[in-house]
């Protein structure tokens, strides 16, 4: 089972695609994930990746599918894989297409889950995390709250925004995501790959929706 999950920044991708990817024992591959492992592990494509990411540029599409070859090539990606903020757009699409075709694969389904935007900016400039490295916990200030406010429940740290929570930097994240990945609804829809998840409630809820839609037993 090949899955891609689609979702606006704040809609819980990362969250459904790891309780899938449990659920179903298949990779859940994360572009910023890859990212960092492709360049931890100096594979070929993480050197080049590294290369960008030293200058602060945006990694080119040609080296982010040339990571993705690498990972969908090995024998973990064999029974199937979840991908989660990659494509980003439709170049980035067609070039997933032309790969899938080289490995002899197809997207079984595209999930999108849509949230209000509304609701994205209390989700995204809601959540703290704590500022202790090795304990990283997160909270929100509505959903998931500390005991004491502003400080870790876990190990006494002071809590903190991340910077692409703050709402001056979310706004044109949500307009990039607009502007570049939404069309990607309609690219896969006329593929009728397409299927719309509500992921607005509770995150229990929402996933077995996800399960029902795959025809998956919970």
């Amino acid at each position: 089972m090949q899955i891609l999950f689609l979702g606006p920044p704040g809609a819980g991708k990362g969250t459904q695609c790891k309780r899938l990817a449990k659920h179903l024992d298949l990779p859940h591959l994360s572009s910023g994930d890859l990212l960092r492992e492709a360049v931890k592990a100096g594979t070929p494509a993480g050197l080049s990746a590294k290369s960008y990411m030293d200058r602060g540029v945006l990694v080119p599409d040609d080296v982010l599918i040339a990571m993705f070859r690498e990972k969908l090539y090995a024998p973990e990606c064999e029974k199937g894989f979840i991908l989660d903020g990659f494509p980003r757009n439709v170049a980035q699409a067609r070039s997933l297409d032309t790969l899938l075709e080289e490995l002899n694969r197809n997207l079984t389904v595209v999930i999108d889950l849509q949230v209000d935007e509304s609701l994205i900016v209390e989700r995204i400039t809601g959540r703290r995390v704590c500022t202790n490295k090795e304990c990283n916990a997160p909270y929100h200030v509505k959903f998931a709250p500390p005991k004491k406010a502003d400080v870790c429940d876990l190990c006494g740290s002071p809590l903190m925004t991340r910077s692409d929570d703050k709402e001056e930097v979310l706004a044109p994240r949500l307009k990039t995501y607009n502007d570049q990945t939404a069309p990607l609804i309609e690219y896969y829809d006329s593929r009728l790959l397409l299927r719309t998840i509500d992921g607005d409630g509770d995150p229990d809820e929402i996933f077995a929706d996800i399960l029902r839609t795959l025809k998956v037993p919970a």
